[in-house]
């Protein structure tokens, strides 16, 4: 599943994502758009933010 959208169907919006994981909107706009490649770490925290299992969202 693509992280932007499990992040759609959870309804949560960048800047909710943002504030839960501490990483900046630009920087999960850049993620979700294929701009940047996440970090594990950065993963992880998005996973937990938006309520999905990690395997699911990098599927």
């Amino acid at each position: 599943m693509q992280i932007r959208t499990a992040r759609e169907y959870a309804g949560l919006t960048q800047e909710a994502v943002s504030l839960r994981t501490g990483i900046r909107i630009a920087t999960i706009s850049d993620i979700e758009q294929g701009h940047a490649s996440a970090r594990l770490d950065s993963l992880i925290r998005i996973a937990d933010a938006i309520g999905v299992p990690l395997a699911q969202l990098v599927e």
